[in-house]
């Protein structure tokens, strides 16, 4: 297929980076532009980036000549570039939204990592293998806009992917209420331990934020699309500590779940390891063979031995097990900047062109 040309916004972050890893050579997607702030703006991105560069493989040599653009100011030239755009900014929440809106109605599909418009209820939060549906919310949302072709789609909060895949397949046997306890990777933050050495050796009970969004945003992933919006569930019930912890990459989740109808553990097991999601199914190309990977050993999943498997693409399961105040409990893990991240908003416009919604 001819290849869709797209633009990174917020190129020089470390989401950014991880996009510009994944998209160098994407099979059908070609970057032709980079964005940033206006600090970045008019310089090379081996300029802008300088030191900053984080990822263990080298900037690609035609990344790193590109001229970086400001995200703001040259908006109309990105949007005559491109089809669409990754968009990964550090702004307020409100500046977030109106650029987003501002490239959907350039007519550019604005794929976010931010979380300016989760709550919006016609953007749909997708986790392709687990509600590809509510892409069906684009027609309304571009009826809105006013927009043929733009529209803003947005994936969830990077320390879902570590809980809410292993639990959503479960739906079936009612979840009345689960427990999920987090410890975040300090890449979670954009930060690296020479950036920040407060964590070396070091545990922060509390990410600012975070454990709202862990408990709200799950109930719009298990929502369903009514009249042209996402109205969210009102179950499962989840709660949820979030903790950052001396890591690089890979958040880890310790979950406690009960139901109406208890499954078994074998039951639950072969669940995990036959569940397949579209990505799966129309074999899109970053989307991991075996989504949900079950660990029989009792100290595993690890992270620094899980969290790149497939691409880090995958999730890794283990220790599951009776509790005595839940029905059951478990640990899981995902790397955060590529499943819970950038990898995450790739597969979603991967999906999106599957579905039809992005055209070359």
């Amino acid at each position: 297929m001819e290849k869709i040309n797209v633009g990174i916004i917020g190129a020089t972050g470390m989401v950014g980076q991880r996009f510009i890893t994944l998209l160098a050579d994407h099979p059908w997607f070609n970057v032709v532009t980079l964005a940033a702030s206006s600090r970045s703006a008019g310089k090379t991105y081996y300029e802008a980036v300088g030191s900053r560069w984080v990822m263990d493989t080298p900037i690609p040599e035609f990344i790193g000549n590109m001229t970086v653009l400001d995200a703001t100011e040259d908006a109309e030239k990105i949007a005559s570039m491109v089809q669409m755009v990754f968009c990964a900014v550090d702004m307020p929440k409100a500046e977030i939204r109106a650029l987003e809106e501002k490239y959907a109605k350039l007519e550019v599909a604005v794929i976010s990592n931010n979380s300016a418009h989760r709550s919006t209820p016609d953007v749909p939060m997708i986790i392709p293998e687990l509600n590809p549906e509510h892409s069906e919310v684009i027609t309304a949302q571009k009826k809105r806009l006013g927009t043929k072709r733009g529209f803003i789609a947005v994936k969830s909060n990077c320390s879902l992917q570590s809980y809410v895949p292993a639990l959503f397949p479960l739906s079936k046997f009612g979840i009345t209420k689960a427990l999920a306890c987090t410890y975040q990777a300090i890449s979670g933050a954009g930060k690296t331990f020479d950036r920040w050495p407060e964590m070396v050796d070091n545990i922060i009970p509390y990410i600012g934020g975070e454990e709202e969004k862990s408990e709200n945003e799950p109930l719009k992933i298990w929502g369903k699309v009514e009249n042209g919006v996402i109205v969210n569930a009102t179950a499962p019930n989840i709660t949820t500590q979030c903790i950052r912890v001396p890591v690089t990459n890979g958040h880890t989740a310790a979950v406690f779940v009960s139901f109406e109808k208890k499954p078994s553990i074998d039951e639950i097991i072969e669940i995990w390891k036959n569940y397949k999601g579209d990505p799966q199914i129309f074999n899109l190309p970053s989307a991991p063979k075996q989504f949900l990977n079950y660990f029989t050993e009792d100290n595993q999943p690890q992270i620094r031995f899980c969290r790149d498997l497939e691409g880090g693409m995958a999730i890794s399961i283990g220790r599951l097990r009776e509790d005595k105040q839940y029905d059951l409990k478990f640990v899981c893990m995902s790397h955060n900047t590529l499943r819970g991240a950038a990898g995450g908003a790739v597969l979603m416009a991967e999906l999106l062109v599957a579905q039809g919604f992005i055209e070359k």
